[in-house]
């Protein structure tokens, strides 16, 4: 290590140990940093990672200026990486910014350590050339760090890239729930659909105002799992009510007078459990597995986080792992087989094992697991009972504290 690799600063400012850690650290990494790198590439990369380092326009602006006093068009350490332009031209190049602006700025790319001081013993920036005319020593301000980091800065840049592509399709999801959510909801009221359109249309309205000014990706992800759930629901019930009309106006057509007098009649407010003939060796547990579920499975497992630890290998990644986590949770919770399958039979295989796990989430609540499944069972078959609530009750839960954060 040879002594002129770290320098300290003229004047009144400060050496810090941060600066002193920098400046080794490019004195080290300098041997691997031969490869010449387009200067404004490098730009582009800071440009697109300055929150990152916590940099303001002006001293984008400042490292502009710099960059302009290089005379390649490559930054390399075959032409050195030091370039000492006065204050006043910075000034000029970096659109007639005030000295004081000028200084801090530069103060600040040099904390973020794009750049390096390398005063001179009087504090003036200047080269000394040989007779030959070339610059044999220099004094001014170092890019050696940008050549040093460029990959560094090249990855930040992609990550903040695609941070800003996730932000914008989050943005873009929660948008057309939101008009989903909307207009299915007039529609419902404008043409009497039964239902209770004023509470569902109060829960949009808490949704939307838990939304803050300037979200982050987080916060946006956090009410689109929300919404999501809210549109099921709504189209849960529509789906309900459109087929019992259906299946009113076709017995009316065909003269066929309807009687329920089945005490197991599924009803169609959710996704029916279809029973298929068991094969040898089958589980009527698991069988099924196979339906489409009516909510995604990362909103329940956000919702019902205690329900992983019951899956094979203790983690839920499908849900085959969701309805096998049900079978171990509904016999540690007492329930049934008898329960758990009427519940099947009735809500649908993913639905009964949803349930399950919002029974978990709640057993401290709860007497008895089974006469509770049996309960919501019984309200089910009547179409007074559907999941969409009863998660997003959960995940309100859950989310409390990151929400009061936000």
């Amino acid at each position: 290590m040879q002594s002129e690799d770290v320098t300290t600063p003229f004047g009144r400012r400060r050496m810090t140990l941060a600066l002193v850690k920098r400046q080794l650290e490019t004195a080290k990494a300098e041997p691997k940093a031969h490869r010449p790198v387009d200067k404004w590439k490098l730009f582009r990369d800071v440009c697109e990672a300055k929150d990152v380092f916590g940099l303001q326009d002006r001293a984008l602006a400042v490292l502009d200026a710099l960059l302009s006093f290089y005379p390649e068009s490559v930054l390399s350490d075959e032409h050195g990486l030091i370039v000492f332009p006065s204050n006043a031209q910075l000034s000029i190049r970096a659109h007639g910014i005030t000295g004081t602006t000028l200084r801090r700025h530069l103060a600040a790319l040099v904390d973020a350590g794009l750049i390096q001081r390398r005063d001179s013993p009087n504090g003036k920036r200047y080269a000394r050339k040989n007779r030959g005319g070339e610059i044999e020593d220099a004094f001014g301000f170092s890019l050696a760090p940008l050549l040093v980091r460029a990959e560094e800065l090249a990855a930040i840049a992609q990550n903040v890239a695609d941070e800003r592509q996730r932000f914008k399709r989050t943005r873009e999801a929660l948008t057309l729930c939101r008009r989903d959510v909307r207009k299915l909801i007039s529609a419902a009221a404008d043409e009497g659909a039964a239902g209770d359109w004023t509470a569902i249309e109060q829960h949009y309205v808490r949704l939307i105002a838990r939304l803050p000014r300037n979200a982050t990706r987080m916060q946006l992800a956090e009410i689109l799992d929300e919404m999501e759930l809210l549109r099921q629901e709504i189209l849960n019930i529509l789906e309900m009510q459109l087929i019992s009309s259906q299946t009113d106006a076709n017995a009316d057509r065909n003269g066929v007078h309807k009687q329920n007098s089945n005490t197991h009649l599924i009803h169609e407010s959710e996704p029916c459990f279809e029973k298929k003939q068991e094969t040898p060796n089958s589980d009527p547990e698991l069988a099924d597995l196979d339906r489409m579920p009516a909510f995604p499975l990362g909103s329940v497992l956000r919702a019902c986080p205690q329900i992983g630890d019951y899956g094979p290998g203790g983690s839920v990644t499908q849900w085959r792992d969701l309805q096998s986590a049900a079978v171990v949770v509904r016999s540690m919770l007492g329930i049934s087989p008898s329960a758990y399958q009427d519940a099947c039979e009735t809500m649908g295989a993913e639905n009964a094992a949803i349930a399950v796990a919002c029974i978990l989430e709640r057993a401290g609540h709860i007497q008895s697991a089974g006469g509770y499944l049996r309960d919501l069972t019984r309200k089910a078959a009547r179409g007074t009972f559907s999941l969409g609530p009863m998660l997003m009750a959960l995940m309100r839960t859950a989310s409390g504290p990151a929400r009061i954060a936000g």
